[in-house]
């Protein structure tokens, strides 16, 4: 740490990504990246003559893709922003919506961003512990009189939260934002988009990171009512107007347009999490039933840090958590079949040394 950082930066304690190593070749389940590459409207959609025009700004406003997505989901062109990555759409929305005064409220077992943003921006922020199970308790969150952060499903726990108790929250916090983050609802969650046509309180947040195999375009969009989208946008013409570089707007549009490809990369990712399931089971494992692009699992035989260690050893990336309450498990990624068979091939190995 240098000497000329402020005061208040000193004690923040960043969000620790997901490791990239580059010692060997691994198999990496690490993530939460999809297994599968963009489609291929997106690949030729970056041609040699858009690359010739990054001599040029590009539309702050995002215009073309803001209609896409708008007549896609069915929602208003003025209930649609656009942002480098969801991270960046969350970051907006600490800054819109909470304060020391206007304090949040999320899981204690969520997304790490929810209390870095909340320290970032010295927000007066509560943590609610998940039930024994690791589900979400909506009575928890009712009358809050804060901002209310939900990733749904949840990570890493990958369970969902009904749209009956999303909507209890939402009425119950009138005077309040409500921010659903549904970075993995397309794997197998049930997205409360419809909701937002009745709630002007209620904000959803998606990313094209994991279901549109996008992540490193870093391309995210939030829907909700023209107010809140006009605050959003009152921050992010005070930071960057031109958050969007011109090739990922390009690949947004094109992600769009080929949406029955991502649907059947979605559609064989939760069946083969299905598939992972089932061989976790034999091999002596515990899992959390999850609706997203991972499992959340632990075995009686070997810590979550020690497998996790022995996989990475071995040539498989999972994540592991060191929170007490968490750290018996691993999140482990979906790949394809063949990556998943590598991991349960390593497994075995790994528990018949144990």
């Amino acid at each position: 740490m240098s000497k000329y950082l402020i005061s208040k930066y000193q004690s923040l304690e960043a969000y620790t990504p997901g490791e990239q190593p580059r010692d060997m070749k691994y198999v990496k389940l690490n993530t939460n990246e999809s297994p599968y590459p963009a489609s291929d409207g997106v690949i030729k959609s970056i041609s040699a003559e858009e690359v010739a025009k990054l001599n040029l700004y590009p539309d702050p406003e995002c215009k073309f893709l803001k209609q896409k997505l708008a007549d896609h989901y069915g929602v208003g062109y003025d209930n649609v922003f656009i942002s480098n990555g969801s991270d960046e759409i969350l970051s907006f929305a600490f800054m819109a919506f909470c304060s020391d005064e206007v304090g949040a409220i999320f899981p204690d077992i969520s997304y790490g961003f929810y209390k870095v943003y909340g320290d970032l921006y010295k927000v007066n922020y509560t943590e609610i512990p998940l039930k024994s199970d690791f589900s979400i308790n909506a009575d928890d969150y009712t009358n809050s009189g804060k901002t209310v952060i939900i990733a749904n499903p949840n990570a890493p726990t990958g369970l969902s939260i009904s749209l009956e108790d999303i909507e209890k929250i939402v009425k119950t916090n009138s005077e309040n934002v409500v921010i659903i983050d549904e970075a993995y609802i397309d794997f197998g969650g049930k997205t409360c988009l419809e909701l937002t046509k009745k709630y002007e309180n209620l904000l959803i947040v998606r990313t094209y990171s994991k279901s549109r195999s996008m992540a490193g375009a870093r391309l995210g969009f939030a829907i909700g009512s023209k107010a809140l989208i006009d605050d959003l946008n009152r921050i992010k013409y005070s930071t960057n107007p031109y958050n969007i570089n011109r090739l990922t707007l390009i690949a947004g549009c094109a992600a769009i347009d080929d949406n029955d490809y991502y649907a059947d990369c979605c559609k064989k990712i939760a069946e083969t999490r299905e598939y992972t399931k089932q061989k976790l089971a034999q091999l002596g494992f515990e899992y959390l039933d999850s609706d997203s692009n991972f499992v959340f699992a632990r075995n009686d035989k070997i810590s979550g840090e020690e497998y996790y260690k022995q996989l990475k050893k071995n040539g498989v990336l999972v994540r592991h958590f060191s929170n007490p309450k968490i750290s018996d498990y691993v999140r482990i990624t979906i790949g394809t079949r063949g990556q998943m068979d590598i991991l349960f091939d390593v497994t075995k190995k790994i528990l018949g040394e144990v």
